[in-house]
Parts: C-alpha cells; structure tokens; sequence
C-alpha cells in the first residue's frame, strides 16, 4: 500500500496550524512541517501533532522552499498544504484508488472564502470555487518563486478532497506578494502566468487601471487553449476594466470571449454587470446593451453551477437571481422580482432576504 505525507511551509500560523493539522492528518501517515522563521508558537503545535519538523531560512522563493520541505519525506505521495487550509470533505478511503497511479498528480478543490464590496459600501462574506494541484508523487516538486507551480508534465486528475481556505481574509500579504512578482515580471515580461498573478494581485488591492495593464499583457500572451487559469484570468480582467470604467475595452473583450466563454456562469455574470454599469455610465451611447443585462443574468441560471468551471459561487444560481430580481425591481415587475429574490432565498442569500422583506 502506497504511503502518504502532508508537506506544509509555514510560518507563524498559530492561528490556523492546530485546526489544519486536526482536520487533515487523518489522511496522511507522516506529516512534515518546515518553519520559515516563527516567532510564535507555530513549531510546537507542529510538534504536538507528530510532525517532523524542520527550519528553512527564507529567501524570497516560495518553490524553494516547497523543494526543501518535500525533500524531507520518504512517502510515495506528498500532499502540500497551506495552513490556512482545512479539509471539509475527503477521506485518506477515498483516495486509495488514485494512490495506485504514481503516473498522475493530484488536483484539490478549494473554497476559497473572502469579502465582497455591495453597493453602498457593504461588505459581505463570498466564496469561489478553484482546483490546485497538491497532491504529489515522490520526485515532482515546484517552480516559480510566487504563486509557484507544481514542475511536471505529468497528468493532472481532480481528488475527491475539498478543502475551505481562509488566508483572503488575511491582510498584509498581498503587498508582500506584489514585490516579488513584480520582480518576477521583470525577468519574464511574456510569461502569461506571472502576469496573471500580478494582474489579479493589483485587482485584489483595488488598483484597478494597474491591474488592466497587466490583465493586458496576459491575455496577450495567454494560449487561446490549453491554460487553466485562463478562463478565470479573462473574466476577471472584465472585473478589473469595470472596475477602471474602460466600458469600451471591456465591450470588446467580452464580445471576443463570447464564443469560448460561454458556457460560464461567470462569464454572463460579469458581462450583465458590465452591461448595467456602462449604461448607468453614458445611456446614450451603449443603451443597446439593455436587452443582454437580463439575458445574460438568465443564461447564468440556464447553465447552474458547473464545479468544473470553478469560479464564484452563486453566480450559476442564487446571485444570478437576486441581480434579476433587481432588474425587474427596477423595471416595475414587482412579480418577477419577487420570483427571482425567493429562489435567491431559499438558497440563503441575505440581500434578497433583505429585499423581499421590504416589498
């Protein structure tokens, strides 16, 4: 029977390390921990739960120290962590099967949970679906200094793990993040990954025109086909040219993507923003688009909520219907927008809780 490692680097997580570790070690027969510096009590809650653990002396380079962290495991599968990722669903039962195959990695899926800004300056918790790549056979290690990346032509297939991470609700670590991707954009100016990154870096910061720069660049360079982070890549850079008020850029993006992006929820998600904000901004000049803002929020529930698009959640299904419950608030269709707020309801979406108790 093949054997199974956790391999995390971290660095003052005592926050988050005992609950990572008491969540997931259930999975694994050896758990490995290098500390990049601690000062707190990260290395003896590593220790308490039976962890080799090990010091690593930062350098700037996230893959280098994954390298180092993974070299200290002698299982024939290493499983790599963050500690501010805990398992919500998964057994090491479910992964038997997919053990048997040292000729493929692993694919996590992730909720990844962070704020999102409402009109009127609310915020309110939000999540998003993502696969990552984690779950390693002996050998295959990382590349890249940021937002590394799993250095093998192996395969990849999803695992029957789910896990919830937290770490965007953490601040600091974007600025941290930034300069060195900066740094690494530099050394490869048409590298569609490391523009990525730094784009999505920027649109996270609120820097909106910065971020389209970059978002700019990447889908310069990005392969029409074949790059997984694509597709999330296209629809955010429509976040950031909102967010800039490009209207016209974003117009055409989106008219571009049309073809290849549209069968994702958060494609016609995006674009019925699009479509609502630019009117809002010169009626005159895009009032055409009226017409596609509520179908393209109808669409959004035409195709659900489709895991292997990963994406936002919600937006296959209760955030499409509060934003067509808005369109015919506004709209006088006090009928409609009372179907669409109830079924975004039922799904425990506040807001159209909040909306249906004021009609």
């Amino acid at each position: 029977m093949s054997t199974l490692a956790i391999v995390m680097i971290v660095k003052n997580e005592e926050k988050s390390l005992s609950r990572c570790l008491k969540q997931a070690a259930g999975l694994a027969d050896k758990l490995y921990i290098t500390d990049t510096g601690s000062t707190d009590r990260t290395k003896e809650i590593a220790a308490a739960y039976g962890a080799a653990v090990t010091e690593y002396v930062w350098n700037q380079d996230f893959a280098a120290a994954r390298n180092f962290a993974l070299s200290q495991s002698a299982c024939d599968w290493n499983l790599m962590l963050d500690a501010d990722e805990y398992l919500a669903k998964g057994s090491r039962r479910e992964l038997e099967e997919f053990l048997k195959h040292p000729d493929r990695v692993g694919a996590i899926e992730r909720k990844d949970y962070y704020m999102e800004e409402l009109p009127g300056g609310r915020q309110e918790m939000a999540y998003a679906y993502s696969y990552t790549s984690r779950l390693l056979p002996r050998g295959v290690g990382y590349t890249g200094r940021i937002h590394e990346q799993v250095d093998s032509g192996l395969p990849v297939y999803p695992v029957p793990l789910l896990f919830e991470h937290d770490g965007y609700l953490r601040p600091g670590k974007a600025e941290r993040n930034l300069a060195i991707l900066l740094e690494e954009v530099k050394a490869s100016p048409k590298d569609s990954y490391v523009l990525f990154q730094t784009a999505e870096t920027l649109r996270g910061l609120k820097r909106y025109e910065e971020a389209c720069k970059y978002y700019g660049s990447f889908y310069e360079y990005v392969p029409g086909n074949g790059a997984g982070y694509r597709a999330n890549g296209v629809i955010n850079y429509l976040y950031a040219l909102i967010g800039a008020k490009a209207w016209d850029r974003a117009l055409e993006v989106a008219a571009e993507e049309e073809g290849r992006l549209g069968s994702y929820a958060d494609f016609h998600f995006v674009c019925g923003i699009l479509f609502m904000q630019a009117i809002l901004a010169d009626t005159a000049k895009y009032i055409s688009y009226l017409p596609r803002i509520e179908a393209s929020y109808l669409k959004c529930l035409e195709i659900g909520e489709v895991p292997a698009n990963q994406g936002v959640g919600g937006t296959g299904s209760f955030r499409a219907a509060y934003n067509l419950g808005t369109w015919y608030e506004a709209a006088g269709d006090t009928k409609k927008a009372k179907a669409y707020y109830q079924k975004a309801a039922k799904e425990q979406y506040q807001p159209a809780v909040e909306r249906l108790g004021l009609l």
